[in-house]
């Protein structure tokens, strides 16, 4: 049974985000599994709907959880986030605030900010470390890195991941699935991840929101263009390169 259960947002009738026709109608979106996938092109608006969910559980849209306290850039009536101060979400049975949220591409900031806190407090340092797989993140490759957050900061809670597979191999991709059924089955998390990952998709179980033109619908794996292009791509190459070669 996942924590957040739904998420309302009202038509939007002013500012950037009427722009985005996923979101700009409005949306009552029901999460009814632990894992759920949001899928599109870029721009369709799954990573800003996610960092509005992230800011109104009390996460820094720059990673982390409610206790990284990253610098913070312009607030929207109080929020980074101009879809947070909007949105409203529906718990069962109450608002969880543990967790965590990470963005690929903020990473390196984040790393640097573990690393930050571990110089300025030195006797607690290596304690502080062991979180994160025992050293420096950036002491490690970025798909360890990115391995090393998933197996020691994730335990119980909400977490919402923007494209996490951007460092991983196609085995880590599959180490991290391992991550995510331990908690799911447990019933101890549950997972809001954003992504191009035609691996990850194929997750069985889990609820997949396809972001397009037409708002946002509920599909599956296979219907996913992430999907049927790589699968159409593996299966012969030769056509596609053919084809934008020609």
């Amino acid at each position: 049974m996942p924590f957040l259960s739904k998420i309302s947002l009202p038509a939007l009738q002013s500012g950037y985000l009427q722009n985005i026709p996923s979101l700009n109608g409005g949306l009552q979106l029901s999460l009814k599994t632990n894992v759920t996938f949001f899928v599109g092109e870029n721009g369709s608006g799954k990573s800003t709907l996610l960092e509005g969910i992230a800011e109104q559980c009390g996460f820094n849209l720059r990673g982390g959880n409610k206790n990284h306290n990253l610098n913070t850039g312009w607030r929207f009536n109080g929020y980074e986030s101009a879809l947070a101060q909007v949105m409203q979400l529906s718990w069962t049975p109450k608002r969880i605030t543990e967790g965590f949220f990470m963005r690929a591409e903020s990473f390196f900031n984040f790393a640097s900010y573990i690393d930050e806190l571990a110089a300025d407090d030195p006797r607690n340092a290596q304690r502080l470390l062991n979180a994160y797989g025992g050293r420096s993140l950036h002491e490690q490759s970025h798909g360890e890195s990115f391995l090393a957050l998933f197996s020691n900061q994730f335990e119980a809670g909400i977490y919402l991941l923007d494209e996490p597979e951007a460092a991983l191999s196609p085995a880590r991709i599959l180490a991290f699935m391992t991550i995510i059924n331990e908690l799911d089955k447990g019933g101890r998390a549950q997972f809001i991840i954003a992504t191009h990952s035609p691996m990850l998709i194929c997750y069985p179980g889990a609820t997949i929101y396809q972001f397009g033109d037409n708002g946002i619908h509920e599909t599956t794996y296979e219907d996913t263009e992430h999907f049927y292009l790589t699968k159409g791509f593996l299966n012969n190459p030769e056509a596609y390169l053919r084809h934008l070669t020609s």
